[in-house]
């Protein structure tokens, strides 16, 4: 099995590079019959690639210690569902599960693209085989995951008992098919520059497919944010790690895309600007995998010490070189059409909420890298903490929450003062009688009271958008005001998705704020029967328990909760301790409610039966979720193909529905 897995890897590699070669080819000198050799050598080395990911995943199920990849992830205590994970878990498997993607978009890019772009189909089949060979060559010869063992063991070490959680499970992946999406954007981008010159620059093109990234990116950082939050027992969900802005970096510069591309398609303009970001984003996926594999720099979630560093920096070093080649041969052709008209204006607007996003990218990788740095110049790797990333990115963060209100009330072009002061009389009426609430109500905080404030501002401005296209087009046809709003998204769901994406992340500003600055905590020893409160929250501490399970040693506090006078019952916080590897992780006890969590950890414990316990309330958690929830739904509505409908099913006049057009 071994060696048919290693064959399988090398003619994948055979393939991919005899792909990017007649790809190459076939669109230089045009000719088709090339290009569709080098299509279905792909569909051959995705096939290959999808054997040996099966050999390997066998290999994990059956737990068969003769590979060293199984020896190293898989254990008889750990539970079969990890045996399979641990696929993505390790650096060889997570390689593999990387080429199988890629090839997977790849197929789907090239049939999609075939439809409407037939020219591209050459060059972008050229840039992702390339992409897939560099790949298959780290399988077949740096890390290759069917190496064997001479004397397998009776039992495996196992994943690391930290990551043997659900939602670590599918964190990964979710991260990979983001990484992995990003290189279709790519791929078009820079099989347009190559082709000739074009106004557009395949940007246009790529859009669904960055929409598709920027979404699997979000979904995995929030995975990652609820497997923290969870499992590591700090009651936090975010801490600035380093494998946490390896994708935060290139979701913020998809992001910043998915916004200004909006001004390309409506005023033909920052064609060359965008161009940029695609390069950037799939650039930034590379550097946060070779952040993540090469043990540069320290993380729970990422991998070990290893060669695959140098590899890394030289492909992306390589691609980032060809694809800003590209660009730069083409630039000319890339001239906007339009010009900025007005300083006050929707593309104005865009522009700078461009800028903010790339600020706080550019802060992330500054202090991301600052370790190596530091390391290179002076001898001693220095770590920037959470307060460098907190005094930088929360001011930023601010301007950005009020510019998704500002943005949808300004006109495109230019905007005049009388639309102005209609146009943000309600929105701002709503956004002040938000803050006036709240510091009526007794919050003192000035930060969190001016997040809320612009929260209720934002809110109001996408309440107002909903209800003047509903109004528009009830105006226009016989309709029930909820047949019309229904009408209203399905007759331009990427606007009206996008907005509802925005209402997401309104959510997620509340429960950061929420838990960032209201939580409220107590570090407690308690005798049996003993009890503390924190917030309106009593805990009773009745006693410790201990039991031996899946090779751990679990040691539980025994606790009885109320909240006010109503008993919300019995719970157990446990510590468990593997004692085959020294590693431990925590159970915590956790009540989920619209306006708070109730997170417990036990922390310690005495030979006389006290134990030491964290009492934390978290308001507003919850929130974060909901939004992820929210932001699904917006992305969904964003990515489904609109219909295209005859002019006479049409009879709200374009830019009708938006406030303030010229």
């Amino acid at each position: 099995m071994a060696d048919l897995g290693r064959f399988a890897l090398l003619g994948a590699l055979a393939l991919a590079v005899y792909a990017l070669v007649s790809a190459s080819l076939g669109a230089r000198l045009r000719r088709p019959e090339f290009v569709r050799s080098a299509v279905r050598a792909l569909v051959a080395a995705a096939a290959l690639e999808g054997l040996a990911a099966l050999l390997l995943w066998i290999a994990l199920g059956t737990r068969d210690y003769r590979f060293a990849y199984v020896v190293t992830h898989v254990s008889n205590a750990q539970p079969l569902i990890y045996d399979l994970t641990s696929f993505w878990g390790g650096m060889e498997g997570s390689l593999l599960l990387w080429a199988l993607l890629l090839s997977g978009y790849t197929l789907l890019a090239v049939r999609g693209i075939g439809r409407v772009r037939p020219p591209l189909v050459g060059g972008v089949t050229a840039v992702c085989a390339g992409v897939s060979t560099f790949f298959l060559f780290m399988l077949a010869f740096v890390t290759p995951p069917f190496v064997t063992v001479p004397f397998p063991p009776a039992d495996g070490n196992g994943m690391n008992p930290l990551l043997l959680n659900p939602w670590m499970a599918i964190h990964p992946p979710t991260l990979y098919l983001g990484f992995v999406g990003l290189t279709v954007p790519f791929a078009i981008v820079a099989a347009t520059l190559a082709a000739g010159p074009s106004g557009e620059g395949g940007v246009l093109l790529s859009r669904r497919w960055m929409l598709w990234a920027w979404y699997c990116l979000s979904m995995g950082l929030m995975f990652g944010a609820k497997w923290s939050y969870v499992v590591l027992g700090w009651g936090g969900y975010w801490a600035w790690d380093p494998v946490e802005n390896a994708a935060l970096m290139p979701w913020l510069v998809a992001t910043a895309f998915l916004h200004s591309v909006q001004i390309q398609e409506r005023r033909e303009m920052l064609t060359k600007w965008n161009v940029v970001l695609v390069i950037l984003a799939f650039g930034l996926s590379i550097f946060g995998t070779f952040l993540t594999r090469s043990g540069v720099l320290s993380s729970i979630h990422s991998f070990t010490q290893s060669s695959l560093g140098t590899f890394f920096l030289g492909f992306l070093a390589l691609a980032m070189l060809v694809a800003f080649g590209l660009a730069a041969w083409r630039w000319d052709d890339l001239r906007s059409r339009n010009e900025l008209d007005a300083a006050v204006s929707r593309e104005s607007a865009f522009l700078l909420n461009n800028v903010l996003f790339l600020a706080v990218a550019f802060s992330v990788f500054l202090g991301t890298v600052f370790p190596i740095v530091s390391a290179v110049l002076t001898g001693r790797a220095i770590n920037v903490g959470p307060p460098f990333f907190d005094h930088i990115v929360v001011p930023i963060a601010f301007a950005i929450l009020l510019l998704m209100g500002i943005g949808p009330l300004i006109a495109w072009r230019r905007a005049s003062l009388d639309s102005l002061r209609r146009d943000f009389m309600a929105p701002g009426a709503a956004g002040v009688l938000v803050g006036v609430g709240l510091l009526l109500a007794g919050m003192r905080q000035p930060g969190a009271v001016l997040v809320f404030a612009l929260c209720g501002f934002v809110a109001a401005t996408i309440a107002l958008e909903f209800a003047r296209g509903v109004r528009v087009r009830r105006a226009h046809r016989d309709e029930t005001a909820a047949h019309a709003l229904l009408g209203l998204i399905a007759g331009n769901r990427r606007r009206y998705g996008g907005y509802v994406v925005h209402l997401g992340i309104l959510l997620l500003f509340c429960g950061i704020t929420g838990s960032s600055v209201f939580a409220t905590q107590q570090i407690v020893t308690l005798r049996p029967g003993q009890g503390a409160a924190v917030g309106e929250y009593q805990v009773r501490f009745d006693g410790l328990t201990q039991a031996t399970q899946g090779g751990a040693l679990s040691i539980g506090a025994q606790l009885r909760v109320f909240e006010g006078a109503r008993d919300l019952g019995t719970f157990a916080a446990r510590r468990n301790m593997f004692l085959a590897t020294q590693d431990s992780t925590t159970d915590v006890v956790l009540r989920s409610t619209p306006r708070d969590d109730l997170y417990i950890t036990l922390i310690g414990w005495t030979q006389d039966g006290r134990a030491t316990i964290r009492l934390l309330v978290n308001p507003l958690v919850s929130w974060m979720w909901a939004g992820g929830l929210v932001l699904t739904l917006g992305a969904v509505l964003a990515m489904i193909p609109e219909r295209r409908v005859a002019p006479d099913d049409l009879p709200v006049p374009a830019g009708a529905l938006s406030p303030g057009r010229p």
